[in-house]
């Protein structure tokens, strides 16, 4: 069901957010939690939309470490292999005296090989042993150098660090009501110097009585901080220029209501500007409530503590 009741008409309205206004076409919600957009691709073939080395650089770090075995052990497999079908007697040192023992003799001979090690024992003396063997020495030290980038990548990558409150909360502000949020670096040392948000709300109304997304940038209490060393709660007063006065849960579930968020600021560890974003649902706003402090004065006095556990905390109002 669409909005039926008016938008405030002092609302600055944002038509440069890059999504369209048909919520015919739209399913779900426009940002996921983790930042990334809510879309799939279709109409051209797989690998054309597929990218392994974004896949592979953002694969959870044991995935990753699995898929790095996984590509040696199976690429060894294959040379193994072509050796076996070209023949033992194609090498000369090998001392196995069942199939078995030369298959495996083979096998860390292909390992010796692709690692360009080449302990000495077993070598080739076939044309056919050494040609594959100077194939395999040549994918071995490219497919090093290929993990050692994509290594590299993943551990240089910049990253913001940033970690979301799990809802927005609508609650007392000054002498009226806001719509915050928080978030806070989560990372030791990696504290951000001239950080902007940006947060933005779709809805859906009826107009000209068919249903379209309207986008509005919310004006904030504070845009910008300087550094980001302890937790920043992001609010926008719920004034006469704000697109949700007036409304109450009802309204937002009626609108398909989402706010979207970007963070930007410059990461001094990585020398670099990075950013990230986030959304929340109108399933993940929630009213009456106001988040607790997260910080404290250390025992000493001397230190001040910023309590992660804390980001998600809030009370009734």
């Amino acid at each position: 069901m669409s909005l039926l009741k008016r938008i405030n008409p002092f609302s600055k309205q944002n038509e440069d957010t890059g999504f369209g206004t048909n919520p015919n076409g739209y399913g779900g919600r426009f940002i996921n939690r983790d930042g990334t957009f809510n879309i799939r691709r279709e109409g051209r073939p797989f690998w054309d939309r597929f990218s392994v080395y974004h896949t592979l650089l953002n694969l959870p770090a044991w995935k990753f470490t699995c898929v790095i075995l996984l590509f040696y052990f199976s690429i060894n497999l294959l040379y193994t292999g072509i050796y076996w079908t070209l023949g033992v007697e194609q090498f000369q040192g090998i001392i196995g005296q069942t199939p078995w023992m030369r298959l495996k003799e083979i096998f860390f001979f292909s390992t010796e090989t692709f690692t360009t090690v080449g302990y000495g024992r077993v070598n080739p003396v076939g044309d056919g042993a050494n040609m594959v063997a100077a194939i395999e020495a040549m994918s071995g030290f490219l497919s090093f150098a290929v993990a050692t980038g994509l290594m590299y990548g993943r551990f240089s990558r910049p990253r913001a660090h940033l970690v979301f409150s799990d809802n927005a909360l609508i609650g007392p502000y000054r002498d009226m009501t806001g719509l915050m949020f928080r978030f806070a670096s989560y990372k030791d040392n990696h504290t951000l110097t001239n950080v902007d948000v940006t947060v933005t709300i779709g809805l859906q109304v009826v107009e000209n009585g068919s249903p379209v997304y309207k986008f509005y940038t919310l004006p904030l209490e504070r845009g910008k901080v300087e550094s980001l060393s302890m937790n920043w709660t992001v609010v926008h007063p719920i004034d006469e220029n704000s697109p949700l006065l007036g409304f109450t849960a009802d309204d937002m579930r009626n609108a398909d209501v989402e706010i979207y968020v970007l963070v930007k600021g410059f990461n001094d560890v990585y020398a670099n500007t990075v950013l990230q974003r986030t959304s929340y649902t109108y399933e993940e706003i929630q009213f009456n409530r106001k988040f607790i402090p997260m910080y404290r004065e250390s025992e000493n006095g001397r230190t001040t503590i910023l309590e992660l556990h804390l980001l998600n905390k809030s009370r009734e109002t």
